[in-house]
């Protein structure tokens, strides 16, 4: 009546029949993809680059100097101020960077806007000024010198002359620096070369850095010195500066700092930590489960072979 739940066991040769359930062929096309692709990782992470104290050098072409002129537009030619500073404007080849002269004196620099066009404020010198305005490149090639313009500045009676051009017993207090600074970089401090020309000591100078930083220094003297700031990030930024004198005369004076941009040493030595801390682990990773599935696929060959010489194993 229970004959159904008596177990029988089915009849067999006692022999086995192959191993085949483990498809060594796509394990082994994986293991191949994955080993050119980690070659490759390693070869890129070994070429050469910037690595911590070390120095990169860099080769520059230099290009044709730019052809198209600055203009002056704004103020026009013989108009007289009673006040100073006075905006510049005018048009000018994009990318490139504009510097005005009083009198072959530098009054100034500012970038070209995207538009073509720019603005400045100068501080005059007393009587004449023959402005010109001058572009460079991101070389510092100079372009041709734009239209001349003579404006003057009547804080003394009207004169049409420059005979009184820069006057350094006092009368007149002037703001003199290089043109524009180049080269720095992030984290790097910053160097400008400073004259105070004429007015009353002691002088308060101002300095806005451009990066909603400024410092004032106060200067007994007139004689040169040097400020010094340092930026966080790559840019064109521009420096205000302004000194004022014990009787309150006041000069201005704006230029231009390019900040160029670069990976910081500690970031080229981070990134380089983090690739070889990955290499130190994918390596032995990918070498170990090679050798498992190499394991399992000559173990299988040897049971198929010690399996087929005693004749245990079933032919396929």
């Amino acid at each position: 009546m229970l004959n159904w739940l008596k177990l029988s066991h089915p009849h067999h040769s006692g022999r086995l029949r192959p191993h085949e359930h483990t498809s060594y062929i796509p394990l082994g096309l994986v293991l191949l993809v994955v080993g050119l692709a980690l070659i490759a990782y390693t070869a890129s992470a070994a070429s050469p680059g910037p690595e911590a104290g070390s120095i990169g050098l860099a080769g520059t072409v230099l290009g044709k100097p730019p052809k198209v002129a600055a203009t002056i537009d704004n103020p026009k030619d013989k108009q007289r101020f009673s006040i100073s500073p006075v905006v510049f404007s005018g048009t000018c080849p994009v990318n490139t960077l504009v510097e005005l002269f009083k009198n072959d004196i530098f009054a100034g620099s500012t970038p070209c806007a995207n538009d073509g066009k720019y603005s400045l404020e100068v501080d005059l010198l007393i009587g004449q000024n023959l402005m010109i305005a001058r572009v460079y490149d991101a070389l510092n090639q100079p372009g041709p010198d734009s239209n001349e313009v003579i404006v003057f500045y009547d804080a003394l009676p009207p004169q049409a002359g420059a005979a009184a051009m820069l006057d350094f017993g006092g009368a007149q207090l002037l703001l003199n620096t290089d043109a524009v600074f180049r080269g720095v970089f992030p984290e790097q401090e910053l160097t400008v070369p400073l004259d105070i020309i004429g007015g009353t000591p002691p002088y308060a100078v101002n300095i806005q850095w451009g990066d909603s930083t400024n410092k004032v220094i106060v200067r007994s003297s007139n004689t040169s010195f040097n400020i010094g700031h340092t930026y966080v990030k790559a840019g064109t930024f521009q420096i205000g500066i302004q000194a004022t004198d014990a009787l309150g005369r006041v000069a201005f004076l704006t230029v231009a700092s390019i900040v160029n941009g670069q990976p910081s040493v500690a970031t080229i030595a981070n990134a380089s930590a983090s690739t070889t801390n990955k290499l130190l682990l994918l390596w032995p990773l990918y070498a170990g489960v090679f050798a498992a599935v190499a394991s399992f696929w000559l173990g299988e060959r040897r049971e198929k072979q010690i399996l087929s010489k005693q004749g245990l194993l079933l032919p396929t």
